[in-house]
């Protein structure tokens, strides 16, 4: 007897919405992560990606807990010298709610060539409208 080793045409993906209203970031990004990158799909293997779309709405309304939200600070650099920008989780929240979500997600995925993969199936939107009805995605919860 052989072993089944799912193959690119063989899988099936599915759509799933999660709200972030009021739900913590991390335990958000860590369900959210889980789902792309196919943990709870039977057919798991871990360098084939076999994960599902995942929608996450209401990015504003995510929180933080303790005093994180007024310590946590967003670092990027720009490449040239003294390019450092730092940003405020709230005012990087006022500005752009969507990166602070893709950005914890992204950043639990693998850095290869296979975690930009399961990356680019994730879609995060400011509000509790998304484009995606069509793909008929199942609301997912947080436990």
């Amino acid at each position: 007897m052989s072993t089944f080793v799912p193959s690119g045409k063989e899988i099936s993906r599915k759509w799933y919405v999660i709200d972030a209203a009021g739900e913590t970031l991390g335990r958000l990004a860590t369900r959210a992560a889980s789902v792309l990158s196919g943990k709870l799909n039977p057919q798991y293997v871990p360098y084939i990606d076999v994960g599902d779309h995942v929608i996450v709405i209401n990015a504003e309304k995510v929180r933080l807990t303790g005093l994180k939200s007024q310590k946590k600070i967003y670092r990027r650099y720009t490449g040239f010298p003294g390019g450092l920008r730092e940003e405020s989780f709230t005012r990087l929240l006022n500005r752009r709610p969507e990166k602070i979500l893709e950005e914890a997600i992204k950043g639990m995925l693998p850095k290869t060539k296979l975690g930009r993969s399961m990356g680019s199936k994730l879609k995060v939107y400011r509000g509790d409208k998304h484009p995606h009805a069509a793909q008929q995605p199942v609301a997912l919860e947080i436990g």
